[in-house]
C-alpha cells in the first residue's frame, strides 16, 4: 500500500508539472505564431523564429497546417527539445514557429529524478517502521499460539502474562485482548479440572473405608448364593474405587517410573493369560522395550479385558516390534470414542462398565511415553494400537527378566 501510495502520487505530481510546463511553452509558441501570422499576412518579414515549410517541422504539424487548422507539438530539433507551433500560409504551406523547450524538459527530469528519491526514501523509512511494528505483533501473537498449543496439549499452567494486560495504563490492542482471553479460558479451564480431580479423589478415599468395613463383613456371612452376590457387589465397588484411585494418581501427572528391560514378546504372554485366556498371540517381530513393566501390564491387560468384555472373539494379540495391537471381531468402538479418546463414565451402545478402563490404559501408556490409539478395522471390530519406545541396543537389562509362569508364549496365532 505504501508502495502503490507513493507511485501514485509521484504520478499525479509529475502530471501536473508536465501539464502546466507543456501548457506555458503552447501558450507562447501560439502567441508568437499568431504575430508572425499578421505579419505575414501583411507582406512583412516573418518574425525571428518563424519560418515557412522550415526544415525540421515535424510531419502530422505539417499535415496538420496544410490542412486549415493549427496546432503544437513538442520534438526534437538538431538534439535540443523544440516546441513547435504551425498555422496554414498561401500555397498550402505551412507557417511554423519553434521554441526553445530544453529548460522546460529539464526542470521535468529535474522533478522526477526528485519524485523516485523522495518516493525510494518514504517507502524505505515506512517499510523499516512497519516491519518493526508488524514484528512486534507478529511475535506477540505466536506467543499466543504456541501458548494455545501448549494449553491443548495439556500443559494448564501455560499463560501469555502479556505486559499489556498487567498494565492498564498502556494501549490495549487487539492481541492483548486475545491474550488476556486466552489466560482466562486457561485458569477457568484448569479451576475446574482440579475440582474434578479433586472430587475424584476425595470420594475414592472417603469410600475406602466403608468398603473395608463391608468387605470384613460379607466375609462374615454363611455360605450361599446371597452371600457370593453381596462378595460379588463389594469386590465390583472396591474395584471401582481402585480404578478412581488410579485415575486421581494420574491427573496429578507424579507418577514415576520404575524403568527395566523387558521382552514385549513374553510379556504379552503373561498379560493374556492373566486375562483369563481365549486370547491369540500373534509375535511378527519380538523386541525389548525399556518400560515400566507393572504400568504397561496394566495398559495391556484393560485392553484385552475390554475387548474380551465387550466384543466377540477371537480376540488377537500382535506383537511387531515395539507395536503392539488388540484387536477384536465385535462391533467397534463408538465414534466419540475413536474422535476423541476414552471418557470415563461414559459407555454408549448397551455397553455394561464405567469407562475406567480403557481411560487408565491411555492414562499409563502416557506416563510410559507411549502412543495408543483407538480404531475400528475396515471388515468390523476395534483395534487398539499401543507404541512404545524402543530400547537402546546397547542397553543392558536391570537384571535377570522375571521367569514366565508356563510357556513363554504360543505358536503364532494359537490360543492361550
Amino acid at each position: 500500500m505504501c508502495c502503490a501510495l507513493a507511485a501514485l502520487l509521484g504520478i499525479l505530481v509529475h502530471v501536473s508539472v508536465t501539464n502546466q510546463t507543456v501548457g506555458q511553452a503552447r501558450e507562447l509558441a501560439l502567441s508568437r505564431l499568431a504575430d508572425s501570422t499578421r505579419t505575414y499576412e501583411a507582406g512583412g518579414t516573418p518574425l525571428p523564429g518563424a519560418a515557412i515549410d522550415p526544415a525540421g517541422l515535424p510531419h502530422p504539424l505539417r499535415a496538420l497546417a496544410a490542412s486549415g487548422r493549427r496546432g503544437t507539438m513538442v520534438a526534437d530539433h538538431r538534439g535540443h527539445p523544440t516546441m513547435w507551433a504551425a498555422g496554414p500560409a498561401e500555397g498550402g504551406r505551412a507557417l511554423a514557429v519553434r521554441v526553445d523547450y530544453a529548460q522546460q524538459a529539464r526542470t521535468i527530469d529535474a522533478l522526477d529524478q526528485a519524485i523516485v528519491w523522495s518516493s525510494a526514501l518514504a517507502i524505505g523509512a515506512t517499510l523499516l517502521v512497519g516491519a518493526f511494528a508488524v514484528t512486534r505483533v507478529t511475535r506477540r501473537l505466536h506467543t499466543t499460539a504456541r501458548v494455545a498449543r501448549r494449553i491443548s496439549a495439556g500443559d494448564l499452567d501455560a499463560r501469555v502474562n502479556d505486559p499489556r494486560t498487567k498494565d492498564p495504563t498502556r494501549p490495549q490492542d487487539e492481541v492483548a485482548s486475545v491474550a488476556a482471553a486466552l489466560d482466562s479460558m486457561a485458569g477457568s479451564l484448569q479451576s475446574k479440572l482440579q475440582s474434578e480431580q479433586r472430587f475424584t479423589a476425595d470420594v475414592a478415599h472417603e469410600l475406602r473405608t466403608p468398603l473395608t468395613g463391608l468387605h470384613a463383613a460379607a466375609e462374615l456371612l454363611p455360605p450361599g448364593r446371597p452371600t457370593e452376590l453381596v462378595r460379588d457387589r463389594v469386590q465390583a465397588l472396591r474395584t471401582l474405587t481402585e480404578d478412581l484411585l488410579e485415575i486421581s494418581r494420574l491427573d496429578t501427572g507424579r507418577e514415576r517410573l520404575d524403568l527395566t528391560t523387558e521382552e514385549l514378546g513374553a510379556l504379552a504372554g503373561r498379560v493374556a493369560r492373566a486375562a483369563g485366556g481365549g486370547t491369540e498371540i500373534e509375535v511378527a517381530r519380538d523386541a525389548a522395550v525399556r518400560t515400566d513393566r507393572r504400568r504397561l501390564e496394566r495398559v495391556l491387560g484393560n485392553l484385552v479385558v475390554n475387548a474380551h468384555r465387550h466384543a466377540r472373539p477371537p480376540v488377537v494379540l500382535t506383537v511387531d516390534g515395539p507395536v503392539v495391537t488388540v484387536r477384536d471381531h465385535g462391533g467397534g468402538y463408538p465414534d466419540y470414542l475413536v474422535a476423541h479418546g476414552p471418557q470415563r463414565f461414559r459407555t454408549e451402545g448397551g455397553a455394561t462398565g464405567h469407562g475406567l478402563g480403557l481411560t487408565i490404559a491411555l492414562g499409563q501408556s502416557e506416563v510410559l511415553g507411549a502412543r495408543l490409539e483407538f480404531t475400528n478395522a475396515p471388515e468390523g471390530g476395534a483395534v487398539a494400537r499401543l507404541t512404545l519406545p524402543e530400547a537402546p541396543p546397547t542397553a543392558p537389562a536391570e537384571g535377570p527378566a522375571a521367569p514366565a509362569e508356563g510357556p513363554a508364549a504360543a505358536p503364532p496365532g494359537g490360543p492361550v
